[in-house]
């Protein structure tokens, strides 16, 4: 096989679940409107589709001042978590989601980010705590992965990045077979919404005192 073999191979099978989303954004870039379908994405996705899936859409979650995308992905996303936590063997989407169109470029952007800042991490995932990431398994984060998706939904501060974050890399371990991941995935986005859901009430508190303190002065 020759050099040039080589290279067409891995640009037809890129390694790693970053490499695979660039892949498809890059083959959808041509299309006449610059975007790309949910069912389209969904329909790219060979083996661990769920993985893939959800990875790619909590990437818009992840980086800061990236303002729309994340309130677009964030239904899918549940929905995606749900189908986990009903024990799904593959993603389906209904129509309306299936429909929902994303631009390629600003996805690309995202993708591109994310591998110049924490492409590295991606590098340490590899099997491990197998059992963490079989059919079982799969149900038991579905149902967690749910909380943080929710989270994203919302259309507040600090309700989207960490949280995103969380799902990304709970992703990636289901990609890669690599229950810590996961197992740190999952921590990061209920611990996250587990201080705001106790922190902020106690937050909103002291803002309203500040402000009748204030108004009283």
């Amino acid at each position: 096989m020759t050099e040039n073999d080589d290279l067409d191979t891995s640009q037809a099978h890129p390694r790693g679940a970053i490499a695979k989303i660039e892949h498809i954004l890059l083959a959808a870039k041509s299309d006449d409107d610059g975007q790309i379908g949910l069912g389209e994405l969904s329909d790219a996705m060979e083996e661990r589709a769920f993985g893939l899936l959800m990875l790619i859409l909590a990437l818009p979650c992840c980086l800061p001042f990236v303002y729309l995308l994340p309130q677009i992905v964030a239904l899918p996303m549940a929905v995606l978590a749900w189908q986990m936590a009903q024990g799904r063997r593959a993603p389906w989407l209904p129509g309306f989601l299936r429909q929902r169109r994303m631009p390629v470029a600003g996805l690309l952007d995202v993708v591109r980010r994310t591998k110049r800042y924490a492409g590295w991490l991606e590098q340490l995932a590899h099997p491990r705590l197998a059992g963490l990431t079989d059919h079982g398994g799969m149900r038991v984060i579905g149902i967690l992965m749910v909380v943080p998706c929710l989270s994203i939904l919302l259309p507040l501060p600090l309700t989207n990045t960490v949280p995103g974050i969380g799902v990304a890399v709970a992703s990636a371990g289901v990609i890669e077979r690599d229950g810590v991941f996961v197992i740190l995935g999952l921590l990061i986005g209920l611990a996250w919404v587990l201080l705001l859901l106790v922190g902020g009430p106690a937050l909103l508190y002291f803002l309203i005192d500040w402000v009748r303190g204030g108004a009283a002065a």
